[in-house]
């Protein structure tokens, strides 16, 4: 094992304890149940999957565990000393939490965590930062939620759409966390409809400022993180008004609080009150009443208002401009992304070594007890969980890579991407955390234990930067309008990977034996058969609508069948040919394991998905093939499981008590509250 995996277990609070002592008896009961640890040796390279899975800045993110390790010991502060990283408090309040997460984000500043996040520019920095956002979601989810909020969005938005003079004045004083930003886009009557904003701001040219309203209720700013206490400052997205022309929504800096945290005139908060989740973010709602702010701050890399009230732009066309305002905002979408995929490794990585040490029945009456890995159906639960969790992993990396690398060109691509694999990963980790809970049994129920109160920490992520389900209906949507594009134009199909409409069919063997269902060939085929069918049937059935009086739009909206299975086809096919890559990069044994992962991601998503059937790309016998297969690639994985998780690269200290001593974390002299 790695030098990751063995690290001392701080964190999750379940340090090595001496042997409790049992109570002696004259009547010594029979020998009772005793831990031992799980003995798999790995039969593979695991650094080189960790490799791939990470993808990226391996010691930076070791850096970082080391770190949060050293200051669950003793953090110095200001007076006396704190342990900032230590197990967490289930029964705090939120305001001792939100107290909590900001004496983490001080403890990390000082320490020189965030330095160059804003100040530095190019594809590596942009890597680190998400690699070490991955980090700190994977200790406390609201921390890095925080961070998200005050780098990526507020510090993002001055970067990506403000311009030198805003550079100069807020980046360094936002990387050393003396400005405090938010982000204020969503509203209560609007959240993914950003086009659909109520916030209006009008330009007083006699002053040179802009006066910001907020005209309703529906308007008032909702879901602000930072806001409810601690953001001084705040990015604020408006619909402008020039001289009584709209000209759509663009974004604003705003001071809202002093520097002794006091409110600014003309702005009111309130608290969103306690969440299912991520009380350690202080949301917060702001209304705006004739705010002004000077002419120059408002973020003008698109476009721009001179003193005499003059809009100029550029761009010239408003659907591209409001396009231009919200292509660097995918970061959010990217990070939720792989922070998702951490966090379905980390229940696995504890479901599956409790699993590999708790032992349940016998099968002869004086047999020993099995464990629960060894159950086929215990398997069958927690295996193709893994094997999708690191087919999502590399697909994760294929997005990163190509956001930092974006250009206007590929900014569609970026958001269709992202858009797709957002959805994909946030409902996995959901999926994940419910069946990880339901396989540790009892334990699972423990907070101590991390994925019960993961669930309600990350549920979150299936609607914030999107909703999944809205995400998904704009994927198949730019699909349709690459058809019609090719269609009408009569070229071939080029980006989004669907270069392989431009191929014949494939055509799916009558018979499919274990080999053929386990081929790259096979599987590569039948996925990109279910794409191509699927998005000729939306096609027609738009244009069927349409014929029969509907606009176009409507057409889309009552085909939103077809279209959720269209965007489900295309996401994980992007998935597959992610970790084919992976595979074909590796060699020898890791080769071998990364087919396995492969040939079960693709056997699952085919088992799950009724399309297979509905359409007829699987007949009914090769369907029962392919369900057979799986258990067979289950128990070819069994081997495999404790490398692949400890290939997650996780810290001990991360995990919790069931992953390691369970029956010494339980016992009497483990209890805090014993009498």
């Amino acid at each position: 094992m790695d030098q990751v995996s063995r690290r001392t277990s701080v964190i999750s609070g379940h340090l090595r304890r001496s042997p409790s002592r049992r109570p002696s008896s004259l009547l010594d009961p029979s020998p009772c149940l005793s831990y031992s640890p799980p003995t798999d040796a790995p039969l593979f390279d695991t650094n080189g999957l960790r490799v791939l899975m990470d993808g990226h800045d391996l010691e930076t993110r070791d850096r970082l565990f080391r770190l949060m390790e050293q200051s669950s010991l003793f953090c110095p502060r200001r007076r006396g000393g704190d342990r900032v990283f230590v197990a967490p408090d289930y029964n705090q309040t939120k305001e001792q939490q939100r107290e909590v997460t900001m004496r983490r984000i001080e403890y990390l500043s000082r320490n020189g965590v965030f330095d160059g996040w804003l100040t530095e520019r190019g594809e590596d920095t942009e890597m680190r930062k998400m690699a070490m956002n991955e980090v700190l979601g994977l200790y406390d989810h609201s921390l890095a939620i925080k961070l998200g909020v005050h780098f990526f969005l507020w510090g993002g938005a001055i970067q990506f759409f403000g311009t030198k003079r805003h550079h100069d004045k807020w980046l360094k004083d936002t990387e050393n966390y003396i400005v405090k930003g938010c982000f204020a886009m969503t509203e209560l009557g609007h959240g993914s409809n950003v086009r659909g904003i109520e916030t209006m701001a009008t330009y007083d040219s006699n002053t040179g400022e802009f006066v910001i309203n907020t005209p309703c209720e529906s308007a008032q700013k909702y879901w602000i993180g930072g806001a409810a206490n601690h953001a001084t400052h705040t990015i604020i997205f408006s619909q402008l008004n020039i001289n009584g022309t709209n000209e759509g929504v663009h974004a604003f800096i705003a001071q809202i609080r002093d520097a002794n945290g006091n409110l600014c005139p003309n702005v009111r908060i309130a608290d969103c009150g306690h969440k299912i989740g991520l009380n350690g973010v202080d949301n917060g709602r702001i209304w705006f009443d004739n705010l002004r702010v000077p002419r120059e701050n408002l973020l003008n890399s698109v476009a721009d208002v001179l003193p005499d009230g003059q809009y100029v732009s550029a761009i010239k066309n408003r659907d591209q401009r409001f396009a231009a305002f919200l292509a660097p905002l995918t970061s959010g979408r990217v990070n939720i992304a792989a922070n998702a995929v951490y966090i379905s490794k980390l229940g696995l990585a504890i479901a599956v070594r409790y699993a590999l040490t708790r032992r349940a029945f016998s099968v002869t009456p004086s047999g020993p007890e099995v464990l629960l890995l060894d159950y086929p159906s215990h398997q069958r639960r927690l295996l193709p969980l893994v094997a999708k969790t690191c087919a999502m992993s590399c697909a994760t990396n294929f997005l990163k890579k190509i956001y930092v690398k974006r250009t206007p060109d590929t900014n569609k691509a970026i958001h269709i991407y992202s858009s797709a694999l957002k959805a994909a990963a946030t409902w996995n980790n959901m999926t994940t955390l419910q069946e990880c809970r339901e396989a540790c049994g009892g334990q699972g129920l423990k907070t101590e234990n991390r994925i019960g109160i993961m669930k309600g920490e990350f549920d979150v992520q299936s609607t914030f930067e999107g909703d999944n389900n809205v995400l998904m209906q704009q994927v198949s949507k730019a699909l349709l309008a690459e058809y019609t594009v090719v269609q009408k134009k009569k070229k071939p199909f080029q980006g989004l990977g669907l270069e392989h409409m431009n191929d014949p069919c494939p055509v799916v063997p009558a018979n499919l034996t274990s080999s053929t269902l386990r081929s790259i060939k096979f599987q590569g085929d039948i996925f990109c058969l279910r794409e191509r069918d699927l998005l000729n049937r939306l096609a027609v059935e738009v244009s069927q609508y349409q014929a029969q009086g509907e606009s176009r739009e409507n057409a889309i909206i009552l085909s939103y069948q077809l279209a959720e299975e269209l965007a489900r086809a295309f996401t994980e096919r992007t998935i597959l040919q992610s970790l084919v890559e992976a595979e074909l990069s590796s060699a020898g044994s890791l080769k071998d394991v990364l087919g396995l992962l492969r040939s079960m991601y693709a056997l699952i998503c085919i088992e799950e998905d009724a399309s297979f059937l509905r359409y007829g790309y699987l007949s009914l016998g090769n369907s029962a093939a392919v369900r057979k297969e799986v258990m067979k690639l289950c128990s070819d994985l069994r081997p495999h499981a404790l490398a692949v998780v400890s290939s997650f690269g996780i810290p001990d200290s991360f995990l919790s008590p069931i992953a390691f001593d369970w029956i010494e974390a339980n016992s009497w002299g483990a209890c805090s509250d014993g009498v």
